[in-house]
């Protein structure tokens, strides 16, 4: 009855647009366990085409209370410095930011597991380590909110290995349609080499559970000024306008966030 009511409020809400979504609702009024399938399905189809495979990608978001930055970050510190350490965990941090441009009070970190069997094993493993459960409590008492997608990279665009340059990141998230994903790629794969000549991207993700349909882009910059020279001269190369122009129309919201790499992170 809640899959039925959500689905119900979606439809009212234009989030799930269209005739062939309407069938599929009303198939679901009538039992079918084929229709009730169906989007969960699409969406697993796309997943595995543009999907690299190889890891699953923690996209972790902490919101902090205001007056406890200092607090969190050297607690926040220890975990993630601390869990990156501890090889026999299987997880890899790819780097910690802090928001300097965009939802204020925001971190972002992002972890790489070995798939979804090697995360299974390295929450089991987080759990029944009484270190590692520790320091990940001694964060709680800073935050407002917390969340955390699993999220997979594209093929075309494998995320960088850690490196040191300095500067800022961008990260621009994009809410798409339902069942827009494989286009969206396509589209990108196209137009990356523009962005190429003259910025390489850090990675690219998309969201398989938490918030779906959402996309991550992840760029480093040495400066504001250096990003706004990178995005005008990719504008002179033939074809990315028709990049940008097909995928704006692919997403229902875009975000860009300004970020800092933290002190202890492997990107930064």
């Amino acid at each position: 009855m809640n899959r039925l009511t959500s689905t119900l409020r979606a439809t009212h809400r234009g989030l799930v647009p269209g005739r062939r979504n309407l069938s599929v609702v009303q198939s679901i009024l009538h039992g079918s366990p084929a229709a009730k399938k169906e989007g969960d399905t699409e969406m697993q189809q796309h997943s595995r085409l543009v999907a690299r495979g190889k890891y699953v990608h923690g996209v972790v978001t902490h919101r902090v209370k205001p007056d406890k930055h200092a607090e969190y970050q050297e607690a926040a510190g220890k975990f993630y410095a601390g869990v990156a350490k501890d090889f026999n965990l299987h997880v890899k941090l790819t780097g910690s930011w802090e928001t300097v441009v965009g939802d204020q009070d925001a971190y972002y970190h992002i972890l790489e597991y070995e798939n979804y069997g090697g995360l299974d094993k390295t929450l089991a493993l987080l759990r029944e380590s009484k270190h590692h459960t520790e320091e990940y409590n001694a964060m709680l008492p800073f935050l407002n909110e917390r969340s955390m997608h699993l999220a997979q990279e594209f093929a075309f665009l494998p995320t960088l290995p850690p490196r040191s340059q300095g500067g800022i990141f961008e990260l621009r998230s994009y809410q798409l349609k339902p069942g827009a994903l494989l286009e969206w790629e396509n589209a990108w794969r196209a137009g990356i080499e523009a962005r190429r000549k003259f910025i390489e991207p850090v990675g690219a993700w998309f969201s398989q559970i938490g918030r779906l349909h959402n996309v991550y882009h992840l760029w480093q910059y040495e400066s504001l000024e250096a990003r706004k020279e990178a995005r005008e001269q990719a504008w002179q190369i033939e074809g990315w306008h028709r990049t940008v122009s097909k995928t704006s129309m692919l997403a229902k919201h875009m975000d860009s966030y300004i970020l800092r790499a933290l002190p202890w992170s492997p990107l930064r």
